[in-house]
């Protein structure tokens, strides 16, 4: 989707259209959850603190986020993927991997069926899509940025190296501001300078990442579109409007997070063994703390009870907190989570 939460924004307040806009809160410690395309080319982009965005774009425009609501247009998005295949693997709210190999229209055309997909969004949600069709999800993912907004990519077979040869090393999916750094350094500026390297070089400078940079600046992507992706934690956290050292009030929080994530994981029927406090202070160094039981974690008070002694042995001598989060990880690799570990009475020798 092409903007996505701030695309619903100027749909539904027509005064918002042609403005830039960012979702999120425009006070000193906000952060911009998404920008329109009318505030990007000011350089404002998600992720980015509210006070550098509105500095960026002095007349930019915030407005609150409205979960709910993109929960909603995204449930209507994925379920007219469904429309046409069961293979589908959402990457989030507004971006999904498909696989249309076999599909309930007996298509014979991946960019036929893609067109089709974006003129139904349209009709459905009056909102735009941008799509990349290829053989693989590296090349599909790659090309479905390279035509934004509501553009359409197709990359064949037979064009798919000269296609990742072209490509500015930053466009490969994975390849971040801090990891195109350390490429620019080594004289790698694009897919064609990266598959120069042999695989046992990239490995030595960027760990297990270089045997996928090896394999993708050849074009070559063996993952299966997957629609059932194993969830390996429920969290919640909570940046702070004023740091603060107090522990009466960071026990509060960590309280109410707590009893969001336990309402997050009883939705999803989610059950793990780890319980994870996450602590960020006041100039950014961040730890976390964390217990592992025997079985799996079926009750809120020992929950609750455990977050709060991971808290208690937080130093909050070293300056005061800016964000406290929350999490329940390492989850069941079975149906029947709920059940622990049988006893045996073995008789005494």
């Amino acid at each position: 989707m092409d903007a996505f939460y701030a695309s619903i924004e100027q749909r539904d307040d027509p005064r918002l259209r042609g403005l830039p806009v960012a979702v999120g809160h425009a006070g000193e410690r906000g952060v911009v959850a998404a920008a329109s395309y009318e505030a990007r080319r000011y350089g404002v982009r998600s992720a980015m603190s509210s006070r550098a965005a509105a500095q960026r774009c002095p007349g930019l425009v915030f407005v609150p986020a409205r979960f709910d609501v993109y929960r909603e247009v995204s449930r209507q998005v994925m379920d007219l993927f469904l429309d046409y295949t069961d293979r589908v693997e959402p990457l989030s709210l507004d971006e999904a991997y498909l696989d249309v190999t076999v599909n309930h229209y007996n298509m014979p055309s991946a960019t036929l069926i893609a067109a089709d997909i974006r003129r139904r969004i349209r009709e459905t949600t009056h909102l735009t899509a941008s799509a990349g069709v290829s053989v693989n999800k590296f090349l599909a993912k790659v090309a479905s940025d390279c035509n934004k907004p509501d553009g359409l990519t197709v990359v064949p077979a037979e064009q798919a190296e000269a296609f990742v040869e072209g490509l500015k090393i930053e466009q490969f999916w994975g390849v971040g501001k801090v990891t195109a750094e350390r490429m620019h350094g080594l004289g790698i500026h694009t897919g064609a300078d990266l598959k120069r390297r042999s695989e046992a070089e990239l490995v030595w400078h960027f760990g297990k990442a270089g045997h996928a940079y090896y394999l993708n600046a050849r074009a070559i992507d063996m993952r299966e579109v997957t629609p059932e992706r194993i969830r390996k934690s429920v969290g919640c956290e909570n940046t702070f409007a004023e740091d603060t050292d107090d522990p009466q009030q960071l026990r509060r929080e960590l309280h109410a997070a707590v009893e969001e994530v336990w309402r997050r994981a009883g939705r999803r029927d989610f059950y793990g063994r780890t319980v994870t406090l996450k602590i960020k202070y006041a100039d950014f160094r961040q730890i976390t703390r964390s217990h592992t039981f025997g079985g799996f974690l079926t009750e809120y008070g020992r929950f609750l009870d455990t977050a709060l002694e991971l808290l208690a042995g937080v130093d909050l001598a070293y300056g005061k907190v800016r964000l406290l989060g929350v999490s329940i990880g390492n989850p069941a690799d079975c149906e029947q989570p709920r059940y622990g570990q049988l006893v045996f009475d073995f008789p005494e020798e």
